[in-house]
Protein backbone atom coordinates (compact mmCIF):
# COMPACT_ATOMS: atom_id res chain seq x y z
CA UNK A 1 0.00 0.00 0.00
CA UNK A 2 1.46 3.65 -0.32
CA UNK A 3 2.68 5.03 2.15
CA UNK A 4 4.21 8.78 3.11
CA UNK A 5 6.98 8.71 5.71
CA UNK A 6 5.93 11.98 8.64
CA UNK A 7 8.31 14.05 10.17
CA UNK A 8 7.53 12.22 13.58
CA UNK A 9 6.82 9.00 15.55
CA UNK A 10 3.97 7.37 14.64
CA UNK A 11 1.79 6.71 17.44
CA UNK A 12 0.28 2.83 18.62
CA UNK A 13 -3.06 3.84 18.32
CA UNK A 14 -3.92 4.26 14.86
CA UNK A 15 -8.11 5.10 15.20
CA UNK A 16 -8.61 7.86 17.88
CA UNK A 17 -12.24 7.64 18.83
CA UNK A 18 -14.99 8.38 21.69
CA UNK A 19 -18.21 7.33 21.90
CA UNK A 20 -21.24 9.71 22.62
CA UNK A 21 -24.79 10.47 22.26
CA UNK A 22 -25.76 12.39 19.71
CA UNK A 23 -28.81 14.17 17.26
CA UNK A 24 -29.55 14.70 13.34
CA UNK A 25 -30.71 18.37 13.31
CA UNK A 26 -31.10 21.47 10.93
CA UNK A 27 -27.84 24.19 11.09
CA UNK A 28 -29.44 27.12 9.80
CA UNK A 29 -26.43 29.85 8.73
CA UNK A 30 -27.58 33.60 8.92
CA UNK A 31 -25.77 36.00 6.08
CA UNK A 32 -23.41 38.43 6.96
CA UNK A 33 -22.14 36.16 9.66
CA UNK A 34 -18.58 34.87 9.30
CA UNK A 35 -18.84 31.71 8.80
CA UNK A 36 -17.57 30.17 11.81
CA UNK A 37 -19.60 32.52 14.11
CA UNK A 38 -22.97 31.08 11.82
CA UNK A 39 -21.87 27.50 12.74
CA UNK A 40 -20.89 28.32 16.08
CA UNK A 41 -24.28 30.07 16.50
CA UNK A 42 -26.54 27.33 15.09
CA UNK A 43 -24.73 24.08 17.08
CA UNK A 44 -24.95 26.39 20.33
CA UNK A 45 -28.81 26.56 19.51
CA UNK A 46 -29.02 22.86 19.32
CA UNK A 47 -27.69 22.46 22.06
CA UNK A 48 -23.97 21.62 21.22
CA UNK A 49 -20.50 22.49 21.09
CA UNK A 50 -19.11 19.93 18.70
CA UNK A 51 -20.25 18.17 15.58
CA UNK A 52 -20.25 17.31 11.72
CA UNK A 53 -22.30 19.14 9.34
CA UNK A 54 -22.64 19.61 5.50
CA UNK A 55 -22.17 22.99 3.40
CA UNK A 56 -23.54 21.41 0.13
CA UNK A 57 -24.90 24.77 -1.33
CA UNK A 58 -24.04 27.43 1.10
CA UNK A 59 -23.31 31.14 -0.73
CA UNK A 60 -20.13 32.64 0.99
CA UNK A 61 -18.20 35.75 0.05
CA UNK A 62 -15.29 37.08 1.08
CA UNK A 63 -14.37 33.57 0.29
CA UNK A 64 -10.58 32.55 2.05
CA UNK A 65 -9.06 29.27 1.34
CA UNK A 66 -5.82 27.14 0.86
CA UNK A 67 -4.98 24.08 -1.02
CA UNK A 68 -2.91 21.49 -0.56
CA UNK A 69 0.68 21.86 -1.39
CA UNK A 70 3.79 20.36 -1.10
CA UNK A 71 6.06 20.72 1.33
CA UNK A 72 9.12 22.78 1.31
CA UNK A 73 10.66 21.93 4.52
CA UNK A 74 11.35 18.35 5.65
CA UNK A 75 9.11 19.43 9.00
CA UNK A 76 6.02 18.58 7.35
CA UNK A 77 4.92 15.89 4.63
CA UNK A 78 2.88 18.32 2.70
CA UNK A 79 1.37 21.68 3.58
CA UNK A 80 -0.62 24.22 2.11
CA UNK A 81 -0.73 26.85 -0.51
CA UNK A 82 -0.65 30.52 -0.14
CA UNK A 83 -3.68 32.08 0.66
CA UNK A 84 -6.80 32.62 -2.35
CA UNK A 85 -9.19 35.34 -1.88
CA UNK A 86 -11.36 35.10 -4.92
CA UNK A 87 -13.83 38.34 -5.72
CA UNK A 88 -18.08 37.77 -5.25
CA UNK A 89 -19.75 35.20 -3.91
CA UNK A 90 -18.59 31.29 -4.33
CA UNK A 91 -21.28 28.71 -4.08
CA UNK A 92 -20.00 25.90 -2.57
CA UNK A 93 -21.19 22.31 -5.01
CA UNK A 94 -20.02 19.60 -1.87
CA UNK A 95 -18.10 19.77 1.53
CA UNK A 96 -18.30 18.49 4.96
CA UNK A 97 -16.88 20.28 7.86
CA UNK A 98 -16.16 19.23 11.59
CA UNK A 99 -16.99 21.79 14.07
CA UNK A 100 -15.13 21.27 17.82
CA UNK A 101 -12.55 23.85 20.12
CA UNK A 102 -8.94 24.94 18.98
CA UNK A 103 -6.83 26.23 21.95
CA UNK A 104 -10.26 26.48 23.90
CA UNK A 105 -12.23 28.56 21.51
CA UNK A 106 -14.75 27.30 18.54
CA UNK A 107 -13.38 26.23 15.54
CA UNK A 108 -13.87 24.30 12.22
CA UNK A 109 -11.91 22.28 9.72
CA UNK A 110 -14.08 21.93 6.50
CA UNK A 111 -13.00 20.75 2.61
CA UNK A 112 -15.12 21.46 0.20
CA UNK A 113 -15.57 21.86 -4.06
CA UNK A 114 -17.23 25.08 -5.14
CA UNK A 115 -17.86 27.00 -8.31
CA UNK A 116 -16.27 31.00 -7.99
CA UNK A 117 -18.29 34.14 -9.60
CA UNK A 118 -16.19 34.40 -12.41
CA UNK A 119 -17.68 29.92 -13.10
CA UNK A 120 -14.17 29.05 -12.14
CA UNK A 121 -14.64 25.79 -10.27
CA UNK A 122 -12.08 24.81 -7.70
CA UNK A 123 -11.29 23.48 -4.32
CA UNK A 124 -9.52 23.39 -0.74
CA UNK A 125 -9.58 23.99 2.55
CA UNK A 126 -12.19 26.81 3.41
CA UNK A 127 -10.60 29.19 6.39
CA UNK A 128 -12.89 29.68 9.05
CA UNK A 129 -12.94 33.39 10.53
CA UNK A 130 -12.34 35.37 7.30
CA UNK A 131 -14.93 33.96 5.34
CA UNK A 132 -18.83 34.97 4.77
CA UNK A 133 -22.00 33.38 4.96
CA UNK A 134 -23.82 35.60 1.81
CA UNK A 135 -27.36 33.69 2.21
CA UNK A 136 -29.12 32.18 4.78
CA UNK A 137 -29.20 28.45 4.29
CA UNK A 138 -30.10 24.85 6.38
CA UNK A 139 -28.05 21.98 6.46
CA UNK A 140 -27.95 19.05 7.71
CA UNK A 141 -25.45 18.26 11.12
CA UNK A 142 -24.76 16.40 13.99
CA UNK A 143 -23.97 17.30 16.78
CA UNK A 144 -22.43 14.73 19.50
CA UNK A 145 -22.74 15.29 23.50
CA UNK A 146 -20.32 13.36 25.70
CA UNK A 147 -17.59 13.64 22.90
CA UNK A 148 -16.41 16.41 21.10
CA UNK A 149 -13.76 17.21 18.32
CA UNK A 150 -10.48 19.47 19.91
CA UNK A 151 -6.92 20.18 17.62
CA UNK A 152 -4.32 19.31 19.55
CA UNK A 153 -0.35 18.96 18.50
CA UNK A 154 -0.15 15.80 16.65
CA UNK A 155 3.73 14.83 16.72
CA UNK A 156 3.35 12.20 14.17
CA UNK A 157 2.46 15.16 11.87
CA UNK A 158 3.71 18.21 13.19
CA UNK A 159 0.32 20.06 12.89
CA UNK A 160 -2.61 21.11 14.80
CA UNK A 161 -5.60 18.43 14.16
CA UNK A 162 -8.95 17.68 14.98
CA UNK A 163 -8.52 14.62 17.21
CA UNK A 164 -12.19 12.93 19.75
CA UNK A 165 -12.01 13.58 22.75
CA UNK A 166 -14.64 12.92 26.24
CA UNK A 167 -16.53 15.33 27.29
CA UNK A 168 -19.16 15.86 30.33
CA UNK A 169 -22.90 15.65 29.15
CA UNK A 170 -24.46 18.87 28.27
CA UNK A 171 -27.34 17.84 29.77
CA UNK A 172 -29.94 17.28 27.61
CA UNK A 173 -31.25 14.07 26.37
CA UNK A 174 -29.46 12.70 23.31
CA UNK A 175 -30.18 9.40 21.79
CA UNK A 176 -28.30 6.69 19.71
CA UNK A 177 -24.97 5.35 19.84
CA UNK A 178 -22.14 7.90 17.73
CA UNK A 179 -18.90 7.82 17.85
CA UNK A 180 -16.14 10.75 16.86
CA UNK A 181 -13.30 8.79 15.18
CA UNK A 182 -9.86 10.07 13.93
CA UNK A 183 -8.23 8.09 11.63
CA UNK A 184 -4.34 8.30 11.27
CA UNK A 185 -1.90 8.17 8.51
CA UNK A 186 -1.16 5.35 6.34
CA UNK A 187 -3.72 3.02 7.17
CA UNK A 188 -7.04 2.39 4.51
CA UNK A 189 -9.87 4.56 5.57
CA UNK A 190 -12.20 2.04 4.50
CA UNK A 191 -10.50 -0.59 6.22
CA UNK A 192 -10.04 1.28 9.36
CA UNK A 193 -14.00 1.83 9.83
CA UNK A 194 -14.67 -1.41 8.96
CA UNK A 195 -12.22 -2.58 11.43
CA UNK A 196 -13.17 -0.54 14.35
CA UNK A 197 -17.21 -1.67 13.82
CA UNK A 198 -16.14 -5.03 13.71
CA UNK A 199 -14.57 -4.51 17.26
CA UNK A 200 -17.12 -2.33 18.79
CA UNK A 201 -20.09 -4.22 17.75
CA UNK A 202 -21.40 -2.29 15.41
CA UNK A 203 -23.18 -3.94 12.29
CA UNK A 204 -24.68 -1.11 10.62
CA UNK A 205 -23.35 2.40 10.64
CA UNK A 206 -23.68 5.72 8.69
CA UNK A 207 -20.47 8.34 8.17
CA UNK A 208 -21.33 11.88 9.05
CA UNK A 209 -19.18 14.74 7.98
CA UNK A 210 -15.80 13.75 6.94
CA UNK A 211 -13.06 15.70 6.59
CA UNK A 212 -9.25 14.45 5.97
CA UNK A 213 -6.66 13.66 2.92
CA UNK A 214 -5.49 10.75 1.35
CA UNK A 215 -2.09 9.49 -0.40
CA UNK A 216 -3.81 10.21 -4.15
CA UNK A 217 -7.14 7.92 -4.65
CA UNK A 218 -8.02 5.22 -5.98
CA UNK A 219 -11.71 4.89 -6.95
CA UNK A 220 -13.88 2.39 -7.54
CA UNK A 221 -14.66 2.87 -11.68
CA UNK A 222 -10.89 2.42 -11.85
CA UNK A 223 -10.02 6.13 -12.06
CA UNK A 224 -6.68 6.72 -10.36
CA UNK A 225 -5.31 10.35 -8.50
CA UNK A 226 -1.43 9.81 -8.58
CA UNK A 227 -0.59 13.60 -6.99
CA UNK A 228 -0.43 12.49 -3.41
CA UNK A 229 -1.23 15.40 -1.65
CA UNK A 230 -5.15 15.75 -1.74
CA UNK A 231 -8.05 17.66 0.31
CA UNK A 232 -11.12 15.27 0.98
CA UNK A 233 -14.60 15.59 2.06
CA UNK A 234 -16.76 12.61 2.33
CA UNK A 235 -20.45 13.14 0.51
CA UNK A 236 -21.73 10.29 1.76
CA UNK A 237 -20.75 6.65 3.45
CA UNK A 238 -22.03 3.90 5.33
CA UNK A 239 -20.08 0.57 6.77
CA UNK A 240 -22.17 -3.02 7.27
CA UNK A 241 -21.68 -6.45 7.86
CA UNK A 242 -22.49 -9.14 5.63
CA UNK A 243 -22.27 -12.59 7.31
CA UNK A 244 -19.21 -12.45 9.00
CA UNK A 245 -17.27 -10.09 6.67
CA UNK A 246 -17.60 -5.77 7.12
CA UNK A 247 -17.93 -4.43 4.41
CA UNK A 248 -17.73 -0.34 3.13
CA UNK A 249 -19.02 2.48 0.47
CA UNK A 250 -17.62 6.20 1.12
CA UNK A 251 -18.07 8.39 -1.86
CA UNK A 252 -15.72 11.49 -1.72
CA UNK A 253 -14.73 14.69 -3.08
CA UNK A 254 -11.33 16.10 -3.18
CA UNK A 255 -9.29 18.59 -4.96
CA UNK A 256 -4.69 17.60 -5.53
CA UNK A 257 -1.97 19.93 -4.77
CA UNK A 258 -2.30 20.72 -9.15
CA UNK A 259 -6.00 22.24 -8.89
CA UNK A 260 -7.23 19.00 -9.72
CA UNK A 261 -10.87 17.60 -8.63
CA UNK A 262 -12.24 14.91 -8.67
CA UNK A 263 -15.62 12.52 -7.15
CA UNK A 264 -16.45 9.19 -7.18
CA UNK A 265 -16.50 6.27 -4.71
CA UNK A 266 -13.40 4.97 -2.99
CA UNK A 267 -11.97 1.72 -3.69
CA UNK A 268 -11.69 -0.68 -0.58
CA UNK A 269 -7.90 -1.53 0.81
CA UNK A 270 -6.38 1.08 -1.73
CA UNK A 271 -6.82 4.80 0.07
CA UNK A 272 -3.99 5.33 2.76
CA UNK A 273 -4.89 8.31 4.80
CA UNK A 274 -2.49 10.87 4.49
CA UNK A 275 -2.53 13.06 7.42
CA UNK A 276 -5.93 12.55 9.19
CA UNK A 277 -9.44 11.56 8.79
CA UNK A 278 -12.13 13.15 11.17
CA UNK A 279 -16.07 11.63 10.82
CA UNK A 280 -18.96 10.78 13.00
CA UNK A 281 -20.24 6.83 13.05
CA UNK A 282 -23.58 6.72 13.55
CA UNK A 283 -24.58 2.84 14.79
CA UNK A 284 -27.95 1.53 13.53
Amino acid sequence: MRRIEQPGPAAPERVEWAESHGLRFEMTLQPGLPLLEAVRRSFAAAGFTSGVARIDGAALSSFTYVMPALSQTPEHAAFYSEIFRPPGVARIETGALTFGLRDGAPFFHCHALWQEAGGKRSGGHILPDETLVAEAITLPAVGIDGAGFAAYVDAETNFKLFGPTTVPLLGATREGRFFALRVRPNIDLAGALEAFCAEHGVRRATIHGGVGSTIGARFEDGRVVENFATEIAIKSGRVWSEGQRMMSEIDVALVDYTGAMAQGRLTRGDNPVLMTFELVLEAG
